[in-house]
C-alpha cells in the first residue's frame, strides 16, 4: 500500500496533467503508472524528475537496451521491487531476452559479492588501475 494517495489523471491539477500528457506521449502509452502518480503530489518534483529521466534515457552513447539493463541492474542492487518490474518490462520492450536477464542479473550477483570482499578487506587499489591524466 502506498504512503500517499495516487494522483490519477481525472484528478489532477493542470500543472500534473501537463508532465501526465507528456509521459504518455512521449511513451506513446495511455496509461500513468503509480511512481508518477504518487510523485504528483510535488509537482515541481514530478516534473524535475521526468525531465530527468527524458534526458538520461534518451538514446545517446548508450543505447535504450543498454541504459534500461544498467537501470534493472542498479534497481536490483538497491532493492527497489517497483523499478525491478518497471525496468525489466522495459528492457524486455526493447529488447531483452530471458538469456540476458539471466546473465545480467549473474553479473549483478558476482558484482555485488566481490564489491562486499573488496571493501570488507579494505584493499587498496592498484597503481595500474589509476587513471593517468
Amino acid at each position: 500500500m502506498p504512503s500517499v494517495k495516487l494522483i490519477e489523471y481525472a484528478e489532477s491539477s493542470p500543472e500534473v496533467r501537463a508532465v501526465y500528457d507528456d509521459i504518455m506521449a512521449t511513451r506513446k502509452i495511455d496509461w500513468i503508472n503509480n511512481f508518477w502518480k504518487a510523485l504528483a503530489h510535488q509537482p515541481s518534483a514530478l516534473r524535475r524528475i521526468w525531465q530527468n529521466v527524458k534526458e538520461v534515457m534518451a538514446p545517446g552513447a548508450l543505447d535504450p537496451l543498454t541504459k534500461e539493463m544498467v537501470y534493472l541492474a542498479v534497481s536490483a542492487t538497491n532493492g527497489c521491487a517497483y523499478c525491478i518490474a518497471s525496468h525489466t518490462a522495459s528492457a524486455r520492450k526493447a529488447g531483452m531476452s530471458d538469456a540476458q536477464l539471466a546473465e545480467l542479473m549473474a553479473v549483478v550477483g558476482l558484482a555485488n559479492e566481490t564489491n562486499r570482499l573488496a571493501n570488507g578487506y579494505q584493499i587498496e587499489i592498484d597503481e595500474r588501475f589509476k587513471p593517468k591524466f
